[in-house]
């Protein structure tokens, strides 16, 4: 295997753990963020932000053969999506031009939300992108500035994530929340560990495709899941609410054709070993 440098924009929770695992597989990992020593082993801190221009065109390494571009916005409003993924690209994408060296593939993560389908239908990488709210709308906007790049670019849309730390689901059921049943709100979802698997896989790719969904084989509604999560907690099933749309199924035949194995294939694989864990919490 021969090794690469890679750099990872946006060392959170998942390009931690991608960079330590592309660390362990013998390549040079760098982790760009706004406070570098709180970053995984196996990866060299650069403490920088994509907003500082002039400084991240310093700190940028060179002979990179490859980016990964994984942030999560200082804050979830407009400002927030658009400081993240709109300008902190355009400014990334800028400085590694002005290298004037090959430039590295870079790899985008985005979101199911670039979708504004709602009648429950079926979706691929192919379908319109018409985002009903301001976070698809950065995306999208996000995802023309990656398609833009004058190296090789790919999308990952992923779906809801869920794993050790992301329980929102279980704690909605543990309160009694209720879910959509009229009519029924289809959700898609991806558990933590094939984030990172997914990502380490298309880094590797030969000949991808410009956008991947990031997603696992079965979509299903929220009474669905929210019933089987209560069953195994042996608590009662979740009340009904009705609702105004259907949300969609996202098709992730593209991504298992690439060579992808899911390591968990449905919500029912991923959530068992998370409610094992919470079953031990007090």
């Amino acid at each position: 295997m021969t090794q690469k440098r890679i750099l990872i924009v946006g060392c959170g929770q998942i390009g931690s753990r991608l960079g330590s695992k592309l660390s362990r597989a013998g390549h040079t990992v760098f982790g760009l963020r706004r406070r570098a020593m709180a970053i995984a082993n196996g990866i060299t801190p650069i403490q920088g932000n994509l907003l500082d221009y002039a400084t991240l065109e310093r700190q940028l390494p060179e002979r990179l053969d490859g980016i990964y571009y994984i942030l999560t916005p200082s804050q979830r409003d407009d400002n927030g999506y658009r400081d993240a993924y709109v300008t902190g690209l355009e400014h990334l994408i800028s400085a590694l031009a002005k290298q004037r060296l090959t430039l590295p593939r870079l790899i985008f993560v985005s979101s199911t939300a670039v979708y504004g389908q709602s009648d429950g239908q079926w979706v691929d990488e192919q379908s319109p992108t018409q985002p009903v709210r301001f976070n698809g709308e950065r995306l999208v906007e996000a995802e023309a500035i990656a398609a833009g790049y004058a190296g090789q670019s790919i999308r990952v849309r992923f779906g809801g994530i869920y794993g050790p730390g992301r329980e929102a689901l279980i704690q909605r059921i543990k309160a009694g929340k209720p879910c959509q049943n009229a009519p029924p709100l289809y959700t898609n979802r991806i558990h933590e560990d094939d984030c990172v698997g997914l990502l380490a896989h298309v880094g590797e790719l030969t000949d991808p495709d410009a956008v991947y969904l990031g997603v696992d084989n079965e979509p299903a509604a929220q009474c669905e899941v929210m019933d089987w999560l209560a069953r195994e907690l042996e608590l009662p099933p979740a009340p009904r609410q009705s609702g105004i749309n259907a949300g969609r199924r996202c098709c992730n035949a593209r991504l298992l054709a690439s060579g992808y194995q899911l390591q968990y294939p449905n919500y029912r694989a991923g959530y068992q070993s998370l409610l094992a864990d919470f079953r031990r919490k007090p």
